[in-house]
């Protein structure tokens, strides 16, 4: 998605340019424990070593935690505290910014990044669950569905086996690798805009990244995570065509499963809403007043460009993908702080691995 599109998206309308902290709303606060505390790259440090983030590091009993109710947190009072605006009529500039409070820039971009993740919420709709682990190897469950009459609610009489389902170790590991993104720029290039402008630029970077793990789960549904267990992949009853019938047949697959997802690329979304089974005045009302997409069959539809065409890719989000995190998002702070933006680096480490192997699904359009 390109920079403009990424101003346009709804996500960014919605958020609004007044989303932010603004030292004006925080007159009643009290700062006094803020005040306290020497903000340094050693907190960054120990944050680190402790496996948080600046923020979270703040909230700890030892730091400044945040009362109930309280509108500002932790990090927001050290703002606040060095009168640093992100919004309003005369936000600071990158250049008072770093004057007023440098060690605050670093989990000010990091938290700003994570906001504009937050603006592409498709994520969160397409994986079962996300699991922090200790290493770079992760080993996915395996379970054998190859055979459900070995574990299915039946009476059982005396001295009869009770039905089992068994689950193994995956034969091959998940390598959960790193990701980085050098924020390459120079202080000059910053000094003068103000941080309601450069937090834009943070909020495309964090969707950008949202948008490229979409994309690894794209690949992991449809190739698999190495370990033999591609998602099936059905026809069209004609090659070249999609149909409402050619839907319904991709929905049947998922018995015992629930068809609640479909993935495809922009092209084959249009073909989808252009349906006549599909074309309900109700719901192109809600897309032309909220961008809001209706659910064929029932199922959300996600738009992501790394999927092939041809392809639409059916899941049941409950129990077909797993995110694995062994290194949450973080940012070089140490150039940050001494005002030195030649190259920041932003780094993840992330994978996705398949759960159940029949809850994804793959339709094919064009074939031979």
């Amino acid at each position: 998605m390109e920079f403009l599109d990424f101003l346009n998206s709804t996500g960014v309308v919605q958020s609004g340019s007044t989303d932010g902290f603004d030292t004006r709303n925080a007159g009643s606060v009290d700062l006094s424990r803020a005040a306290s505390l020497n903000m340094t790259r050693d907190l960054y440090a120990e944050a680190d070593g402790r496996g948080m983030t600046l923020s979270e590091l703040l909230e700890c009993e030892e730091y400044d935690p945040s009362v109930l109710g309280s509108p500002l947190d932790a990090f927001e009072r050290q703002l606040a505290l060095a009168g640093v605006r992100l919004s309003g009529k005369s936000p600071t500039t990158v250049e008072q910014f770093f004057q007023q409070a440098s060690a605050l820039m670093p989990e000010f971009m990091l938290r700003e990044i994570k906001k504009g993740m937050a603006m592409r919420p498709e994520l969160g709709k397409l994986i079962a669950n996300s699991t922090a682990v200790a290493t770079n190897k992760y080993t996915p469950f395996h379970v054998d569905t190859s055979d459900d009459t070995r574990f299915s609610l039946r009476p059982v009489g005396e001295g009869a086996d009770i039905p089992q389902l068994l689950i193994t170790e995956q034969n091959h590991d998940v390598n959960v690798t790193d990701y980085g993104l050098a924020l390459k720029t120079s202080y000059k290039a910053l000094r003068y805009r103000t941080t309601s402008q450069f937090r834009v630029l943070l909020w495309y970077i964090g969707f950008k990244m949202q948008t490229d793990k979409i994309g690894m789960v794209v690949n992991t549904i449809i190739n698999g995570d190495g370990n033999n267990n591609a998602a099936t992949v059905i026809n069209t009853s004609a090659s070249g065509s999609l149909t409402y019938t050619d839907l319904v047949s991709l929905w049947a697959q998922f018995s015992p499963f629930e068809m609640n997802t479909l993935i495809c690329h922009i092209d084959q979304m249009k073909t989808i809403l252009g349906l006549t089974e599909f074309k309900d005045p109700l719901a192109g009302y809600r897309f032309g007043k909220t961008g809001e997409l209706f659910s064929p069959l029932g199922a959300t539809l996600v738009r992501s460009d790394e999927v092939p065409t041809d392809l639409i890719l059916g899941l049941d989000r409950r129990f077909a993908v797993e995110e694995v995190v062994t290194q949450p998002l973080m940012i070089e702070y140490d150039k940050i702080i001494e005002q030195r933006f030649e190259e920041a680096v932003i780094t993840e480490s992330v994978s996705y691995a398949k759960v159940i192997e029949g809850a994804s699904v793959v339709l094919d359009s064009v074939y031979v």
